[in-house]
């Protein structure tokens, strides 16, 4: 049942992307969104509710969510991979296929082909925009200026506990895959794209989800796209 369960969540998500992906093409042909519009880049330690927190902002903002598994799932599957990629606007092109290039001249130390396609994808979805990607170092490859991005952090035995629950796990055995999971992930962006995640200074929020609930984090998020999104219009009116 809970791989039925897990199927149909996979074929829901991908569902609504492509809706997604459709619609912004869509406005192209109208002419709307002359800048790109702005993204939701969500990181986290293990153990705070990062999915439960993207999908309150979703809720809020109507915006579609690309968790891990959907990102990995597009970047290995062509059919969905090509979709995306055809489904970005003339006007980003240019842009997209730069950023791969420049991504993919960069000193890499394994993984190479598997992460350029990965990168390709979260490219491709924040050309986009109005979406939130949670993880795989999203907030290290989209532009600061049409990105926010969060970073939910909590105590330690906050998030233990959280794992024990959400996972069935002993205490002990939560926090050593509480400790594990957040070196694979410092890892993966260190390895990939030699930043270090648990540098504060790369993000715009973070919320510390042992003092603020889910909703509670969800609406500063909402919060911070809509000051981001004035601040754009400032800006642009001041050129």
């Amino acid at each position: 049942m809970a791989a039925i369960a897990n199927l149909q969540r996979y074929v829901n998500s991908v569902e609504r992307a492509q809706e997604h992906w459709g619609a912004r093409r869509r406005e192209e042909g109208r002419g709307d969104h002359l800048t790109r519009p702005l993204t939701i880049a969500l990181t986290r330690e293990a153990g705070t509710p990062g999915t439960s927190v993207a999908r309150a902002v979703g809720e809020r903002l109507h915006w579609p969510i690309y968790d891990h598994e959907l990102l990995e799932r597009i970047a290995q599957e062509m059919g969905l991979r090509t979709e995306l990629l055809e489904s970005v606007d003339e006007r980003e092109k240019s842009w997209l296929l730069e950023s791969v290039e420049a991504f993919s001249t960069a000193p890499m130390v394994s993984e190479t082909g598997y992460v350029k396609h990965l990168v390709e994808t979260v490219l491709s979805v924040g050309a986009h925009g109005e979406c939130i990607i949670v993880g795989r170092g999203a907030a290290f490859l989209l532009p600061s200026d049409s990105t926010v991005r969060v970073r939910l952090v909590g105590l330690l035995p906050d998030r233990v506990t959280y794992v024990s629950r959400r996972l069935g796990l002993p205490p002990d055995q939560a926090a050593r895959w509480v400790e594990r999971t957040d070196q694979d992930r410092t890892h993966f962006v260190r390895e990939h794209f030699h930043q270090d995640a648990t540098d504060p200074r790369h993000y715009d929020l973070i919320l510390n989800t042992s003092r603020w609930s889910v909703a509670d984090c969800a609406d500063f998020i909402v919060e911070g796209v809509r000051r981001a999104g004035q601040k754009r219009h400032v800006d642009e009116a001041a050129v």
